[in-house]
Order: C-alpha cells, then sequence, then structure tokens
C-alpha cells in the first residue's frame, strides 16, 4: 500500500477531474488524500473523500486576481501575468506550507497534481517523492508561458523544468489536441470523466419524468457573477422545444435571476454526469469538465466561452464539428437562439459529437492508467 497525495488549486473545474484517478487509487488498495483549499473540503468529505484544507480559499485568490485586473494603468500582457501569479503562484507557497507539515507525519510516496497547481511538484522536489501531473482539459502549448514566469514570480525559477519533465497525463482526445508544440510530448491519454454520478434534484427529476428533449445550462461556477449573462441564456432558451435544466454554480435569489421561463429549471448544482447521460443539447461556457463530459455522452453544444482558456477550448470544440461559438462580444438572446437553432436543426453537430465520444470511449481507463503507473 502507498500512500498517495493529489493536490489542485480550490477550483471545482481543476478539483473534480482528478476523482477517476483518485477513485481508482482507492480501488488498488492505497492510502489516498486529497488536498485543497478549506472551501472544497465539506463538499469532497460528502462524497466519501479524505480531503484536507490547505492554503486559502478560491475566493480570496479570486478577490486577489480581480483586483490586478482592475488597474487599467497596467498593460494587458501585464495583467494576465500578474493575474496568473496571485491565482496559480502566490496561494501555492500558502498550499506548501500546510503541505509540508501534512508530510512531516503523513509523508507520500506519489504526488499528483492538476496542471496549475504548483505546490505539489514544490512538495514533491523537496521530499524527493515522484509527482505526476495531470490535465484538467486540453494540454495548451501557453502553459509553458503561464507556469515558468510564475515559478520565478513566487522565487521557484525552476519549476517549469521541473514540472515539464514529470509524467504527464493527457484527457484531451485526439480531435480536440490543440495544434503547436506539446509541453508534454511523452503525455500518457487518460480517459475524460462526465463526473460522479449522483441523484438528481428532486424538482430536476420531477421535470425530465415526460421524456421530452434536454437542454443543459450553465455558466460554470468562476465566470459567472453576471446574472444578467444567466437571464439572457434563459431567455434565448425559452423558445427550446423542450426542459431547460440551468445550473447558477452559487446561492441565487430568485429576485436576482428574474422570471424564470416555463420550459427551464434552475437549481445550484446538479451531478453532471447524471444529466449529460440523457441530455440532448449543452448550452454551456465550455469550461474544460463541462465541455469534455458532454462529449463523453456525444452531446452537441453551443459554446457561451466567458474567459480563462473557454476561448481556446470553444475553438477546438467547434474545429472537431461538435458545435458553435458565441463569442463574448455576441452574447445575446437572438445569437444564443440563433446557435441553438442552428445545432438543433443540423444532425451534423451530432454526428461529430458522436464521433469524438468514440474517441474517448477508446482511451485507456483511470484503472488501467493507475496500473501502467506502478505505484
Amino acid at each position: 500500500m502507498a500512500r498517495v497525495l493529489f493536490t489542485s488549486c480550490p477550483a471545482y473545474g481543476h478539483v473534480l477531474p482528478l476523482l477517476p484517478l483518485l477513485r481508482a487509487a482507492e480501488r488498488a488498495g492505497h492510502d489516498v488524500r486529497l488536498a485543497t483549499g478549506p472551501d472544497l473540503v465539506g463538499p469532497l468529505a460528502a462524497w466519501g473523500i479524505d480531503a484536507h484544507p490547505v492554503g486559502p480559499t478560491w475566493a480570496e485568490s479570486w478577490s486577489a486576481h480581480e483586483a490586478v485586473w482592475a488597474d487599467q494603468g497596467m498593460p494587458d500582457g501585464q495583467r494576465m501575468m500578474d493575474g496568473v501569479v496571485v491565482l496559480f503562484g502566490t496561494p501555492a507557497l500558502a498550499r506548501l506550507v500546510d503541505l509540508s507539515v501534512m508530510a512531516h507525519d503523513w509523508r507520500p510516496d506519489l504526488l499528483v497534481h492538476e496542471v496549475l497547481e504548483m505546490a505539489g511538484p514544490l512538495l514533491g522536489r523537496r521530499l524527493g517523492v515522484p509527482s505526476v501531473v495531470r490535465g484538467f482539459g486540453p494540454m495548451f502549448p501557453f502553459y509553458a508561458e503561464l507556469i515558468g514566469p510564475a515559478g520565478a514570480a513566487i522565487g521557484e525559477p525552476g519549476l517549469w523544468a521541473h514540472v515539464s519533465a514529470e509524467q504527464a497525463l493527457d484527457i484531451c482526445p485526439p480531435s480536440l489536441e490543440p495544434t503547436g508544440p506539446q509541453p508534454w510530448p511523452q503525455a500518457v491519454p487518460l480517459r475524460p470523466s462526465a463526473g460522479e454520478a449522483g441523484p438528481l434534484p428532486p424538482a430536476v427529476a420531477t421535470a425530465l419524468g415526460d421524456g421530452r428533449p434536454l437542454a443543459y445550462f450553465t455558466l460554470g461556477t468562476v465566470k459567472n457573477v453576471d446574472t444578467a449573462d444567466l437571464t439572457i441564456g434563459l431567455e434565448a432558451l425559452a423558445s427550446y422545444d423542450g426542459i431547460v435544466v440551468a445550473t447558477t454554480g452559487r446561492p441565487l435569489r430568485p429576485h436576482e435571476v428574474g422570471p424564470v421561463p416555463a420550459n427551464a429549471v434552475l437549481t445550484q448544482f446538479v451531478p453532471q454526469t447524471t444529466l449529460l447521460e440523457r441530455a440532448d443539447l449543452l448550452v454551456s461556457h465550455s469550461g474544460s469538465g463541462t465541455m469534455l463530459g458532454g462529449l463523453v455522452h456525444g452531446v452537441p453544444q453551443v459554446a457561451l466561452p466567458r474567459g480563462t482558456d473557454q476561448p481556446q477550448n470553444a475553438a477546438l470544440l467547434a474545429r472537431a464539428g461538435a458545435g458553435v461559438v458565441v463569442d463574448p462580444e455576441d452574447y445575446a438572446v437572438s445569437t444564443i437562439r440563433a446557435a441553438v437553432a442552428r445545432v438543433n436543426g443540423d444532425p451534423a453537430y451530432r454526428a461529430a459529437a458522436m464521433r469524438v465520444r468514440d474517441e474517448i470511449a477508446a482511451m485507456p481507463d483511470a484503472d488501467t492508467v493507475w496500473a501502467d503507473l506502478g505505484a
């Protein structure tokens, strides 16, 4: 039995893609822990995961990131880099302090970290313990341009050299692989997951009982702070000939959203895979986990990218023919409605999504990849 430590920054889109491999390690009989921000420990513990709080919350890190972007006098390139440092670099140093305390009494034999979590590889280097880097979406060439300078900014100039030499696991199917130099040319493919199954909220389960077509609408959990975006999306989907299940990703009072269309059900969260396995359409921010989760089930998509890596994800989705993109500057009821009609009216989008689904099904699953890691 080995001690295996998974580490992640405390964002759902970074933590949740780690879970299939974590579950594989558990099934293999290892002593497994997951370390992330204190805000996600409760939800993870509710899923039976041995989760430990390290470093700041996502809200604290995101607040620092927003403060950087509020400085209009700084060039955009500098704001982007400084934003990466305060979102992923500085918090990693705080996580490293807490991880080092943990490792004093529980020394891991193997570390697995998501691609933008910098505390994991720093701890591995300090302990002389092997570490594995796992993508949470496409492995973009720009990771080298982010991790290297961010490491230098926090006093770790050799961070990229260390991370780029790690064993890498790539969950991106062939049709969505980015162009350009691969940051980890020897990355091992790992089948992505749509998430862990679970019961649907009662209102959602009731709404789905009549078997009508289903559209899943979400703007994720990070770039979702403008409630007007949610309201516009709901209005655009009011003409959808079926049920619309929309998630807010955060608590909202009814008056903040306004009237909800008769064909829509609004809830904070759903177990995505339970919904996507019967969805006919996915309308989303094109976050990595949501986009790939939809493709796991062959669901055609309308991408509404809001920021971070979402525009790049959306472009890859469109390149594969599995969806249509509505750019941020075009975000409006009419354009979203037209994109939905286009995807619903052309079977080529579903056919492309099904082709990507088959590519994903052919990738090695988490148990196979875990066995090959030799832990």
